[in-house]
């Protein structure tokens, strides 16, 4: 089973450059993406489905603003779209698929990038870690995937002194995913296999960032631990240009 986790910074303009072109040649089982930016009436699903994926979005009511979708070559038993919380439901952040013997979530944690936002995301962040514990009481084997807007260690940014008080790897952003990690028993899958520095999930398009290899690892694919001997394999996939984040691959057998 191969999962696929992408932020594309708006799906009708990664469907500009040559989106499904590279969907089937990525040829994920599933694909969770973020920042789709767009209703549903304004998505091409009927090229989605040509393409052998049924697919759900849950868009924010702010027109061109946020939004998550999974698509799926396998119909999924159910979806909830949503994660009960009004402020967070109305901004698109969550979406859920249940599958036979484990879901799979689409989330997109909200950026501070203005600083007044970081208490809506700090919020956010600790009431979706109880979500997420509450929803594995239920769903134990849990696949979550998304732009989690914050780096979490040292080795997954690429100026760690210099941007040490930079929203996204700021001290209590990078506790929470301590946490968040621990108390839901979560595994990062990038990390599971892969220990080296300078792999990068996003880059600003400032000063030739992504050129220069200057990004942080903003997108991951948490596994619950239950699921720890069924992963195979996890990448991430920087040739894909249609965002200024990349893709992000996780390969698992169930």
């Amino acid at each position: 089973m191969k999962l696929i986790t992408y932020n594309v910074n708006g799906i009708r303009a990664a469907f500009t450059k040559d989106f499904l072109g590279w969907l089937k040649t990525a040829d994920p089982d599933i694909i969770c993406i973020q920042e789709s930016k767009a209703g549903n009436d304004q998505i091409d699903i009927e090229s989605l489905e040509k393409s052998g994926y049924h697919s759900y979005w849950h868009s924010a009511l702010r027109k061109g603003y946020s939004g998550v979708g999974i698509a799926s070559k396998i119909k999924p038993n159910h979806v909830e779209y949503g994660c009960g919380i009004e402020s967070y439901d109305n901004e698109g952040r969550v979406i859920r698929a249940d599958f036979e013997g484990f879901s799979v979530i689409s989330v997109y944690v909200p950026s501070a990038s203005n600083i007044e936002r970081l208490d809506f995301k700090m919020q956010f962040c600790y009431d979706f870690l109880e979500y997420i514990k509450n929803l594995k009481k239920e769903i134990p084997n849990l696949i979550i995937s998304g732009d989690f807007n914050i780096c979490h260690q040292a080795i997954d940014i690429h100026n760690p002194v210099g941007l040490k008080n930079t929203s996204g790897f700021l001290p209590m952003e990078r506790e929470w995913m301590t946490n968040f990690i621990e108390e839901c028993e979560l595994i990062d899958s990038f990390r599971f296999f892969n220990d080296q520095p300078d792999n990068y999930t996003w880059w600003s398009y400032r000063q030739n960032s992504r050129a220069n290899n200057k990004g942080w690892r903003l997108d991951y694919n948490f596994a619950s631990y239950s699921l720890k001997d069924k992963l195979s394999r996890a990448v991430i996939l920087k040739e894909a240009v249609h965002s200024d984040h990349c893709p992000a691959l996780l390969e698992f057998n169930l």
